[in-house]
């Protein structure tokens, strides 16, 4: 297993140094995402392994980090196959290669998956999807702002110049929230139905801040349908939405496990 994670780290990392190396290409190169694809490939052994050794899934902080980071990294691959988004890979495959890293670095368990019930599993699995999409209409947005600015005031640099539109950045930035928000909005209600108490288990910031988050998202997808935002208006809101995610799904997990040792 130890294997299995060093190549999936050098994939990630070989696969976005060749990223960079071609950004000034015209069309999009094939080699850096063949390797990205066996990065998450691997990655995905690594885990199911995981899984399979310690017969539960380990939702350590760390773990987790991890598992969301194959995630994200995945839906990004599937979503380059007919969009141009495969660029988010510089940033998305070193913080996959981190995280799993640190994983394997700072081994630790977790109440497994296994002693919950079906309904359980899908709030936890549909947070993971949610919160991973959400991440990537982020750092979409993030792109957005430096694109936008860039084009504004200076020449723009090799990145920005190999990345679509500002139009299909921002039309591609909605189809993630949408999707997105759809994934959150049943982790909330599975939350609602299936956790007995709240207060027992420490999930009330994380509610609360997870509930604001949907709200801010709402209303953004509510502004776009009805009122055309887009713009800055959309960037702002998104990582706003995302820094409450962000807070409420890891920064509870960061204070509880590495702070309070809980």
């Amino acid at each position: 297993m130890f294997a299995l994670a060093i190549l999936s780290i050098c994939a990630y990392l070989g696969s976005a140094l060749l990223m960079l190396r071609h950004l000034n290409r015209p069309k999009p190169a094939h080699m850096p995402t063949y390797l990205a694809w066996i990065a998450v490939s691997i990655h995905s052994v690594h885990t199911f392994m995981d899984f399979q050794q310690n017969q539960s899934f380990n939702f350590s902080f760390f773990s987790t980090a991890a598992l969301v980071a194959l995630i994200v990294a995945l839906l990004l691959l599937i979503a380059a196959l007919n969009k141009p988004v495969e660029k988010l890979g510089i940033v998305i495959f070193p913080v996959a290669a981190l995280m799993l890293s640190l994983n394997i670095y700072f081994a630790d368990n977790s109440p497994p998956l296994s002693a919950h019930n079906w309904a359980m599993t899908t709030h936890i699995l549909t947070s993971i999807i949610a919160f991973s999409l959400l991440n990537i209409a982020a750092l979409q947005a993030l792109l957005l702002a430096i694109q936008d600015q860039q084009l504004k005031s200076h020449p723009p640099k090799r990145l920005i110049q190999s990345l679509p539109s500002l139009q299909a950045m921002e039309s591609l930035l909605f189809q993630i929230l949408a999707t997105g928000l759809a994934f959150l909005t049943i982790s909330l209600l599975s939350g609602f139905l299936f956790i007995e108490d709240l207060f027992a288990q420490h999930l009330v910031h994380k509610t609360v801040l997870s509930l604001m988050a949907w709200v801010i998202f709402s209303g953004l997808l509510t502004g776009r349908c009805c009122y055309g935002w887009r713009g800055q208006t959309a960037i702002r809101w998104t990582l706003t939405g995302f820094v409450l995610l962000l807070l409420a799904y890891f920064g509870s997990k960061f204070v509880l496990e590495l702070v309070l040792h809980r």
